[in-house]
């Protein structure tokens, strides 16, 4: 794929990113439980991860803590950055020991706990150690919206997948 379609296509998918990121903050909150969130716009991280590169998954990752820090501030963007960047990192990890013996679903589960996880060690820098507590009911929930958003990106692979092999023609 020539760099031209590359760009092009690495825009798409911070597009839909976006797009997925505004339309679950646009959702009403199905839980009482605060942050807990789908995480739609993970799907395409997760998506340019296995499919495009380590290197494009990570500046899709900032460029979405990017644009949430610009919409919702800098703790928002913060979260945002250690959640996603400790997430990938997760799932690199587990993807280069089990290689093609882990499903999409336990990586994405498994990734799904560690954006949690990353996001309560920068809350707990950021304001105190008591963040921990919260630990728990994160780690339910990432097993929880993890499955959900492993299931979606199994289910949208053709969809994602499509511009990819047209490009590659």
């Amino acid at each position: 794929m020539n760099r031209t379609k590359y760009i092009t296509y690495m825009a798409m998918l911070l597009t839909l990113t976006i797009v997925l990121s505004i339309f679950e903050s646009m959702l009403p909150s199905f839980t009482a439980i605060p942050g807990v969130k789908l995480g739609l716009a993970n799907i395409v991280v997760m998506f340019t991860l296995f499919f495009i590169g380590r290197k494009y998954a990570f500046a899709l990752n900032i460029a979405k803590g990017i644009f949430v820090l610009i919409t919702r501030g800098a703790v928002a963007g913060i979260l945002s950055l250690c959640g996603g960047m400790l997430s990938i990192l997760v799932i690199i990890f587990l993807h280069s020991i089990f290689k093609e013996r882990i499903s999409y679903l336990l990586l994405s589960i498994s990734g799904a706990i560690a954006h949690n996880i990353g996001q309560i060690m920068a809350v707990s820098v950021m304001l105190n150690a008591y963040a921990y507590m919260y630990l728990p009911v994160l780690i339910v929930s990432g097993v929880v919206m993890g499955s959900i958003t492993g299931i979606l990106l199994k289910t949208l692979l053709p969809v994602l997948s499509y511009p990819l092999k047209e490009a590659n023609r």
